[in-house]
């Protein structure tokens, strides 16, 4: 039997076995028994039960790591979103898996609990990420990171709400659509956006007057005065 072929068997024998007997009544040793399996093959799959619900979140953030760091200062913000579309498309790709999980994860208050340690994973990647970004050690620069990374992960987690129970037909859009509202909600700082850009600014134009004449008028347009 392949890795994967078992990993897939133990799987399909888990929640077949936490449908019809509840997901406390169930052991290691029924899923191992159901799947055709001994109980040294679950462990080499699985560390827990638990484990056998929810998706490889080690894996998940290292993949997001990964996608932020290729990001530079100017497209960071870019690469949230990105990391954010990724992780949707994880869940999309477990099809009805995902949604088996999400209405056990409903019913079980244990497995919520875990579900929402692993949001928190997920919130202060994004958060530390941020305050990097920014790159200003003050408490209001602080709580900027902490309420731009609870906001991308509550984006995340309504769009995958919505295509859990079926009441969203293009989920990817969506989230690229949260995303952009998000992101909205926190402009760049000033200092961010090029504002303070020294360099040469170029004019061009058509005109009978002498360049002589109109240079002084030129140089305090530019400087931000008026021109007459």
């Amino acid at each position: 039997m392949s890795k994967s072929s078992a990993r897939i068997r133990l799987t399909d024998a888990a929640f077949a076995l936490f449908d019809e007997r509840g997901y406390e009544q169930t052991t290691v040793d029924d899923i191992a028994e159901r799947a055709g399996v001994g109980r040294t093959t679950f462990f080499r799959h699985y560390r827990s039960k638990e484990a056998v619900i929810f998706p490889d979140h080690d894996r998940l953030l290292e993949q997001i790591k990964d996608r932020l760091a290729t990001s530079s200062h100017s497209t960071a913000l870019v690469a949230v979103s990105d990391a954010v579309r990724l992780v949707l498309l994880h869940y999309i790709d477990e099809g009805d898996l995902a949604r088996r999980r999400y209405g056990l994860t409903s019913k079980v208050p244990a497995l919520r609990d875990r579900e929402i340690a692993s949001v928190a994973r997920y919130q202060r990647l994004f958060r530390e990420f941020i305050a990097e970004w920014m790159g200003d050690p003050t408490a209001s620069a602080s709580l900027r990171a902490e309420l731009m990374a609870a906001s991308v992960v509550a984006a995340h987690n309504h769009v995958l709400r919505r295509w859990l129970r079926g009441e969203s037909s293009d989920p990817v859009a969506e989230v690229d659509e949260a995303m952009h509202e998000v992101l909205a909600l926190f402009p760049v700082p000033s200092s961010q956006e090029g504002t303070t850009d020294t360099g040469t600014t170029i004019v061009a134009f058509r005109t009978t007057r002498d360049l002589d004449v109109l240079l002084p008028s030129l140089r305090r347009l530019v400087e931000g005065g008026s021109a007459s």
